[in-house]
């Protein structure tokens, strides 16, 4: 007598389904580790300050200042000797380059025609990533960059020279520092600037500490 004829079907189903729910179990554990990846630093508390300095060539003085409508913690710098236009900007700590472009349009103002139209936002800008969820962003410069995205940068280094394109009624610079997702007072050589708030205008110099050493 013969005993029960299979064909294999029910065998290959049980193994079709088993290796689909292998791959769905893999491919869980992928997106829960490359999640953590992604979101456990962003949980982490940030690093403590970096000694930044002001991001203008050492032994200089500049008015740094706001108004009302600027925005909370944002710096404008103006050099207190010579012309704005061309200044050197550098960085106000070491890092690494996250942002060399142009943020919003460039509009017209040059040195050759400061009157010229305004463009929109900040124009050449930079951004510098200090680790421990520090970074700072220099804005309204007249050229692109002279850093690229991913260059590492020491403190001092020139990433720029002060302009007037994007948003801007005259040649400055546009400074922030930035902790996390926010934007926080700045500190200039481990003091703080004052700078806090665009409820009323606010000015005050400093000299610049940002000095390169051996």
């Amino acid at each position: 007598m013969l005993g029960p004829v299979t064909t294999g079907h029910r065998t290959r189903s049980r193994t079709r389904r088993r290796t689909s729910r292998a791959l769905i179990a893999i491919g869980a554990v992928v997106t829960v580790l490359a999640l953590a990846v992604v979101v456990v630093p962003l949980l982490r508390p940030p690093g403590p300050r970096p000694l930044f300095q002001l991001p203008v060539a050492c032994g200089e003085t500049w008015q740094l200042g706001t108004y009302p409508g600027h925005g909370d913690y944002d710096v404008d710098l103006f050099p207190l000797e010579g012309p704005a236009w061309g200044q050197s900007v550098l960085a106000s700590y070491g890092g690494t380059v996250t942002v060399a472009g142009i943020n919003g349009s460039l509009g017209g103002r040059t040195p050759n025609d400061p009157d010229g139209p305004r463009g929109r936002g900040g124009g050449y800008w930079v951004k510098i990533d200090h680790g421990g969820k520090w970074e700072t962003q220099y804005l309204h410069l007249l050229e692109p960059p002279l850093v690229r995205v991913g260059q590492e940068v020491a403190q001092g280094e020139q990433i720029g020279r002060v302009g007037s394109t994007g948003n801007s009624g005259a040649p400055h610079l546009h400074y922030e520092q930035r902790r996390g997702w926010d934007k926080v007072e700045a500190h200039f050589d481990g003091s703080p600037s004052g700078i806090t708030n665009d409820d009323t205008e606010y000015t005050v110099r400093r000299t610049s500490n940002n000095c390169l050493t051996d």
